[in-house]
């Protein structure tokens, strides 16, 4: 059970970080324009949004359980 316990911790430390890199990426890109490695965050959640809405109920529902694994 510590061996589980310690993989889960595990887990959510690296989502921790890389939803703070996403958040750092995305102010990155929008205060500096063309910055490498981050210059295309934001137009990759544009459309990542877009799909969702195009998906209709498939896309509600997925965006439902993408907003579960951050709570």
């Amino acid at each position: 059970m510590k061996m589980l316990a310690g993989f889960t911790g595990t887990i959510t430390s690296l989502t921790n970080v890389v939803i703070a890199l996403l958040g750092l990426g995305i102010v990155v890109s929008l205060l500096g324009g063309n910055v490498p490695f981050v210059s295309g965050i934001a137009d990759n959640i544009v459309g990542l949004v877009q799909s969702l809405g195009d998906a209709g109920i498939v896309g509600l529902i997925a965006a439902i359980i993408i907003l579960g694994f951050y709570k």
